[in-house]
Formats: C-alpha cells, sequence, structure tokens
C-alpha cells in the first residue's frame, strides 16, 4: 500500500503554499520550482483542491492561489480525499457486497487491513498544515525508527533496567 504521487505531491504544494503565504497569493510556478513538480500537473492538482474549497484563485498581476480556510483548518487527508481515492489497504472494493477471493468471500486479512486503513484516515484527520508547517507530526513513530531515544515505557525491560 502506498499514498499515490497525486496524494503525495499535493500535499507537498499545500505545506509550501501555506509556507509562503504571507497574506498574499502565491504562484504555482514558484511552488513547481521549490518542490520540483511539474507546474502542468500542479495546475491539474489546484483545479481539484479549488474544487473541495481547499484554495482559492486570485487572477491578474501578482495573482495565484491562497488556502480557503488557513493552516489551522485544512486537514492533510482532506488534501489527499480532493486529489485522489481514499488510502486502501485492501484489496476489496468497498462498495461491492463480496470479497476479494475466488470465492467471492473476504480474506482472513480483511479486517486487519481495513482497520488500517481506517487508522491512517483518522491520523491524516488529526494533521493539519499547521502541524506540518510548525514541525509538530513526529511522535513516536519517528523515534521508533532512528529519529531519537526510546521513551522509557517502550525500552526493552533489560535496557530499561540499565
Amino acid at each position: 500500500m502506498r499514498l499515490s504521487t497525486k496524494g503525495r505531491y499535493a500535499v507537498m504544494a499545500m505545506v509550501d503554499l501555506a509556507m509562503h503565504s504571507t497574506g498574499k497569493p502565491v504562484a504555482l510556478a514558484a511552488i513547481a520550482e521549490r518542490q520540483e513538480i511539474s507546474l502542468s500537473y500542479l495546475e491539474q492538482l489546484f483545479a481539484r483542491l479549488k474544487r473541495n474549497a481547499l484554495v482559492r484563485s486570485v487572477r491578474g498581476p501578482g495573482g495565484g492561489y491562497m488556502l480557503a480556510r488557513g493552516a489551522d483548518g485544512t486537514r492533510i487527508s482532506d488534501i489527499i480525499l480532493a486529489v485522489d481515492e481514499p488510502i486502501r489497504a485492501t484489496r476489496c472494493d468497498p462498495q461491492s457486497p463480496h470479497g476479494c477471493t475466488k470465492d467471492r468471500m473476504r480474506c482472513a486479512t480483511h479486517d486487519l487491513w481495513s482497520e488500517l486503513s481506517n487508522q491512517i484516515h483518522l491520523f491524516l484527520s488529526a494533521v493539519s498544515l499547521a502541524d506540518v508547517v510548525e514541525r509538530r507530526v513526529l511522535g513516536v513513530s519517528g523515534r521508533l525508527h532512528g529519529h531519537g531515544e526510546l521513551p522509557v515505557d517502550l525500552m526493552p525491560a533489560a535496557s530499561a533496567a540499565e
């Protein structure tokens, strides 16, 4: 399971917009250059973001895009859903009454992957653009992957006693 390029690039561009918008519109060409994303691709993404009321456009000289809700009011999940299908860890179609196996039953791990999808959505719904811009996202999961020390309560028993 991966987040699609559309979702990743849309989040990158919206974070850039939040970082560089000082009450004035930001040109897509500037975002494209800073983020190394094709301008034509960004235009497609921002058309979807605008359609979903996450950004607003300003025409004319000095025009560009602005956040429609502000960085605190824009959730990462809203950005991804605006440009992409929801992130799913199952191979089953959630709209179908049938499962993902040959006999049309749910696979043995369906509930596991379905709950993982729910947890990802809950996490992304709890994170705002402001959280990303102000670097308030990295939590325990970052420490578990080598970005810091483990909290004492997560250390193996032998290590915690030393």
